[in-house]
């Protein structure tokens, strides 16, 4: 239900922006950054409470965060899963809302799991871009939500801010009202899944893409959504 009402608002590109998904079929004329060859996932110190990450083989272990009320904030310098790696998020199970995110100029490379406890609903914010690989996959009981947003912002007035991290955060135990952009937000490239034929995946014991629980909502709000031999269940079927 929350990501339903924040995907139904409109959303502040310099101005608000009106054109919530975009998605365009190809390739697209974007240059990234390439896969990294191991977990790159780096907290930085601009929380009361900063993030803390622990490797354990190749699972990135994802603890500390601020908390305010069921609300869990996350800040990261860098953030990319490559394959067969995995983000879990060891929130505890009285945690709605998991808020992440990344504040350094590079791109987020998620080509492994990003998983997360109980039902929580998980956000990444990249103002810098996200590229979700073929194998990229979610293993959440909440929603999800991937943005190139540069900030997101409460309806009581706070703000989670990615691209002036410096500002100390008013962290917020309310809701998302809305997503501010800047005035060129980059794209979100999506090339999990196999196109129109996602419904296969199961029958052949393939990685799924990007997928969550019936009932909830699978969001990616950026300047572009590019399906690159990807497929959104959710949205395509």
């Amino acid at each position: 239900m929350l990501l339903h009402q924040l995907l139904g608002r409109e959303y502040d590109c310099h101005c608000w922006v009106r054109q919530i998904i975009g998605v365009t079929m190809g390739i697209g004329a974007i240059a990234f950054q390439q896969m990294p060859t191991s977990a790159q996932i780096t907290p930085d110190d601009t929380l009361p409470n900063n993030s803390q990450v622990t490797r354990i083989g190749n699972i990135r272990l994802i603890g500390g965060g601020t908390q305010a009320g069921s609300n869990l904030f996350h800040s990261f310098s860098e953030f990319s899963v490559p394959t067969g790696n995995e983000a879990y998020f060891f929130n505890g199970t009285d945690i709605q809302n998991i808020f992440s995110r990344i504040t350094g100029g590079s791109v987020s490379n998620i080509d492994g799991l990003i998983e997360a406890n109980g039902n929580a609903n998980l956000f990444l914010i990249n103002p810098n871009g996200i590229i979700f690989g073929n194998n990229a996959r979610l293993n959440i009981g909440g929603s999800f939500l991937a943005s190139t947003a540069s900030s997101l912002k409460f309806a009581d007035g706070k703000e989670f801010n990615a691209t002036a991290p410096q500002n100390a955060p008013l962290l917020s135990i309310g809701v998302p009202l809305g997503l501010q952009f800047g005035e060129s937000p980059k794209a979100i490239v999506n090339e999990s899944g196999y196109g129109i034929f996602y419904f296969l995946a199961d029958f052949f014991n393939l990685p799924p893409g990007l997928k969550v629980e019936p009932g909830k909502t699978l969001g990616l709000v950026g300047g572009d959504i590019i399906l690159k031999e990807g497929a959104l269940p959710y949205l395509v079927g």
